[in-house]
């Protein structure tokens, strides 16, 4: 095989990085692992936001925290401030509110790679806010970045 053949099979990366230049911020190289980290993080962070809803709705609502490795068992519903062993109930706050900065930040970097107005970010931020809404936007704008991304690889 000759060096110009096994050239040509190869992408040609500049092609893509002038496409991004030309305002296809869409062919961006680094875009499809942004997608796939934001779809992670927002799976992530809205299980954990539905677990901490059954947690505020146990402890608001009926009292009870969720301890684990306690005298009750593995897992056991303990009256509110009595919890000894470890507290599972603050660890899902906690967890959460970490989470949700990794999916801050991954919700950043889908909106400035694609250079999209502030309230996309805004939209997209707010799928850690509400139950359910991050399955609900990570499903919305994964169809709308997957088709701006395949409209950017077509000449």
């Amino acid at each position: 095989m000759s060096p110009d053949a096994s050239a040509s099979a190869q992408p040609d990366e500049s092609v893509q990085h002038d496409s991004v230049r030309q305002g296809r911020p869409a062919a961006h190289p680094s875009l499809p692992g942004a997608l796939k980290f934001y779809r992670v993080a927002a799976y992530i962070t809205g299980v954990l936001l539905l677990l901490l809803t059954v947690e505020i709705i146990a402890k608001y609502g009926y009292g009870y925290e969720v301890e684990m490795f306690g005298d009750e068992g593995l897992v056991a519903l303990t009256p509110d401030g009595e919890v000894e062993a470890f507290n599972f109930s603050q660890a899902i706050l906690i967890a959460h509110g970490w989470f949700y900065v990794v999916y801050l930040f991954a919700s950043f970097r889908i909106w400035s790679i694609l250079r999209w107005p502030f309230w996309r970010f805004l939209w997209l931020a707010s799928g850690g806010l509400f139950p359910f809404l991050s399955f609900v936007i990570e499903s919305g704008a994964t169809t709308i970045i997957r088709q701006a991304i395949k409209e950017a690889h077509t000449p």
